[in-house]
């Protein structure tokens, strides 16, 4: 009879397959994820658009491999061969008109007729040539080791360009001048003797007609100009498409800056052994210079950086030191500047150069005047927090490009969201493209450049679809609908799109769709394992509440059937500060959606926050956290709290949280600064201290230690110690490259001299930042979950 009651309740949903048979435990989900089935990744296409190319492990095996598709027979099979390995990580150039294309393949280049379908090999050398381009006169530039190489396609010959040289220019050497007498000498010898009058002669004419036996003149012979790059770096090496300039940087290494040192004890050698490490936030950073090399004049000058505007423009937040505000404004220099390009338009009339300042409060789009290295403005975006936002960034150029010769694109958040731009370089005049409050997070350009393809959270914050939007600006369309994650690859014919669609309890599969509005997208692989489809893996609620300031803030809310008699809550914090995880799409923490599936199982309710500094929201969400780290970020931690007492009926008095990284930052705050709220926290590879990050992470957003003390002092956790009341767990991976190991045992000082006594530490020998032992996951998890079960259920 039971046996019978049991087959009704399976049949009309009643009672899981999974509560019978599959309960979640630590240990089962915290295995190699290659038990779940593992996703297809690593997307590419071939030139001709017929065959996707992606890697795969269906069969559960040691590593994945390589997978293909093509467009008429959409079945996955295995490519096995050498020449479907050929076709991975191939970056395509082509010229004007989309019939030639340029490719570098394991450090040679390859010139592609997309008409006839043959392929050239214009280099076979030991060396690497790489970074192909087109000129205008349709010969090929690629570069060998530092200098640039012009083949003509029609004579086969090939040039050097350049003639980069390190060192410095060797000084005239200085001789002693010839007296009267050493000149007299050999006057005299030369009369005496025959056979010198005959060398001098031969000398003569050796040195007149050496290369004239192989038909070139003296006037054929013009030696390369000897640049030289010093004791610097060189780098970004650009020619213009009319092969007159050549651009290039040469960059300053930073000076007596002390690299961390990270030691290994679990060693094959049995001694400890160092791991280099980075240096710290406020450390000296590299200085770069431009330079321009015309080749008609045969001349080099520099970068005019003093006519960028606002070059001496100081940041508002030095108004709160006073004495060193005034030192600069006397100082009155011109503030460091990164340079990205300069981009040539096809005709190469006009060079645009990114250049971001290196306290990353400015992104000026210029333009350059080669023939002077003076600049123009196009765009200046400040931002007195720091610049960032999808296709914006002060470390790369952003989604920017020529549309034609005389239009560029770039994205701007000068809305507040990151949105497209299309500027006139001639009159100045700029068109907003999108608009509204969402973001814009990859931009396209197709080979005709009349329509822009781009990737947007436009419907909700929490769901990416694929867009079109001509080049002028008219309605926008939307290609792809499925409500997700879209991951979209589009192929270089522009007919299909490969889409890896995720959706909050389904990881990531590969579809293909035809490129168009309302066309049905297919899908490709199924790749989760039976097991991991036996668990009925719950659909978070995506809800939004307000803050305290009035904004929505958005999150993953996951519901216990059966709530623990304490109704006991938990609050993850995800990472990395500047992410994304409230979304309706597969997270990258994929361990702690599971983790929070069995919290929800075993009584508790979890909430999952997109804290003010995630990204997808816009600008003001982003740099909420400008100078103050544990600011708004934790104050939405506990609004959230709120929100579940009030809408989820959560007891405040059973609430814990537990985070990784940034995560663990905001946790040890929480448990300091917030000790009424959370009875126990797990901070797991935590910063303790923003002073001992990285700079290019933290000085954005805290600026420097030495110049922004008030910044550091109120971010850091260190700090605020003392006030810790609940139950702390912290966990570190002891050969952490990313945060130290050293960050954990500093604050574990702490906690000794104040003679707390409520904490432990867990510490893992052989883990860096994220986990890769299984073991290190299951054991760290395990304490999390007893953690709870003693400090929420009591």
């Amino acid at each position: 009879m039971k046996k019978y009651l049991l087959f009704l309740l399976l049949c009309t949903g009643e009672y899981t397959f999974a509560q019978q048979i599959a309960p979640l435990t630590v240990e089962k989900i915290m295995r190699d994820p290659k038990w779940m089935g593992i996703s297809p990744t690593n997307f590419h296409w071939t030139a001709d658009s017929k065959t996707l190319y992606f890697n795969w492990n269906p069969e559960n095996k040691a590593k994945e491999e390589l997978y293909k598709v093509t467009t008429s027979s959409p079945k996955p099979v295995k490519a096995a061969n050498k020449e479907d390995e050929k076709h991975l990580s191939l970056n395509y150039v082509y010229n004007q008109n989309h019939s030639l294309s340029l490719v570098e393949k394991s450090g040679d280049i390859y010139l592609q007729n997309l008409k006839s379908n043959k392929e050239t090999r214009l280099t076979n050398t030991l060396e690497r040539e790489s970074n192909p381009v087109f000129l205008v006169n349709g010969n090929v530039v690629y570069q060998l080791g530092d200098n640039l190489f012009e083949v003509d396609l029609k004579s086969a010959e090939t040039k050097q360009l350049t003639n980069f040289v390190k060192g410095k220019k060797a000084g005239k050497t200085k001789t002693q001048p010839a007296t009267e007498q050493d000149q007299w000498l050999k006057t005299e010898q030369t009369a005496l003797f025959d056979i010198i009058k005959k060398r001098n002669a031969e000398t003569k004419d050796n040195n007149r007609n050496s290369r004239n036996r192989f038909g070139v003149t003296s006037a054929d012979i013009k030696p390369l100009k000897e640049l030289y790059t010093e004791d610097k770096f060189l780098n970004g090496v650009v020619i213009s498409s009319d092969g007159r300039y050549i651009t290039y940087k040469l960059t300053t290494p930073a000076q007596n800056n002390h690299n961390t040192i990270v030691p290994n004890y679990v060693t094959a050698s049995g001694y400890t052994e160092d791991i280099p490490g980075r240096t710290k936030v406020g450390e000296n950073e590299n200085l770069s210079q431009g330079f321009i090399y015309d080749r008609q004049r045969d001349s080099v000058y520099a970068f005019q950086t003093s006519t960028i505007p606002g070059i001496k423009d100081l940041p508002d937040y030095l108004k709160d030191y006073p004495k060193e505000l005034d030192t600069l404004k006397k100082k009155n220099a011109d503030r460091p500047v990164n340079f990205f390009g300069p981009l040539w338009n096809e005709n190469g009339t006009s060079g645009i150069v990114i250049a971001t300042s290196q306290d990353n409060k400015d992104r000026w789009i210029l333009k350059l005047e080669p023939s002077t290295g003076q600049f123009s403005l196009i765009d200046r975006q400040r931002d007195e927090a720091w610049i960032g936002g999808p296709g914006i960034s002060g470390f790369y150029q952003g989604n920017t490009g020529w549309v034609d010769n005389n239009h560029f694109y770039y994205q701007s958040e000068a809305t507040g969201y990151s949105h497209l731009y299309v500027v006139n370089v001639s009159t100045g005049e700029k068109k907003q493209l999108t608009s509204g409050k969402w973001e814009v997070q990859s931009v396209q350009l197709s080979k005709d450049k009349k329509t822009f393809y781009f990737k947007a959270n436009k419907e909700h914050p929490g769901i990416t679809n694929f867009f079109k939007i001509s080049t002028s600006g008219s309605q926008s369309v939307q290609i792809t609908t499925m409500k997700g994650l879209s991951e979209i690859i589009l192929s270089p014919d522009e007919k299909y799109v490969a889409i890896n669609y995720s959706y909050m309890n389904k990881p990531g599969e590969l579809y293909l769709q035809r490129n168009q509005a309302g066309a049905k997208a297919l899908k490709i692989t199924a790749s989760t394992s039976a097991e991991f489809n036996s668990y009925k893996w719950r659909e978070p609620d995506l809800v939004s509440f307000k803050n305290r300031y009035g904004t929505d803030v958005y999150a993953r809310v996951y519901k216990s059937e059966n709530p623990h008699p304490n109704h006991p809550a938990v609050v993850f914090v995800h990472g990395a500060g500047y992410l994304q995880n409230v979304h309706f799409g597969w997270s990258t923490y994929f361990r702690e959606f599971m983790f929070n599936n069995l919290l929800a199982d075993q009584g508790y309710t979890v909430i999952d926050i997109d804290y003010t500094g995630s990204s997808g929201y816009g600008r003001d969400h982003r740099t909420g956290i400008y100078r103050h780290m544990g600011g708004k970020d934790l104050t939405d931690q506990v609004d959230g709290v709120k929100f579940l007492v009030e809408k989820y009926g959560v007891n405040p008095k059973y609430v814990g949280l537990y985070g990784g990284s940034y995560g663990g930052f905001i946790t040890l705050m929480a448990m300091f600064k917030e000790a009424d709220v959370f009875a126990s926290g797990a901070a797991l590879r935590s910063v303790t201290d923003w002073a001992h990050y990285n700079h290019g992470y933290t000085s954005n957003i805290l600026n420097e230690p030495f110049n922004d003390p008030i910044a550091y002092k109120q971010s850091s956790p260190i700090y605020f110690a003392g006030q810790l009341k609940g139950n702390l767990l912290m966990a570190h991976g002891m050969v952490d490259v990313n945060v130290h190991f050293q960050d954990i045992v500093r604050i574990t000082q702490r906690f000794i001299e104040l003679g707390k006594d409520n904490w432990e530490l867990a510490v893992y020998p052989v883990e860096d930042h994220g986990f890769i032992e299984p073991s290190s996951w299951t054991d760290e998890y395990k304490r999390i979950f007893k953690l709870y079960e003693r400090t929420l259920k009591k």
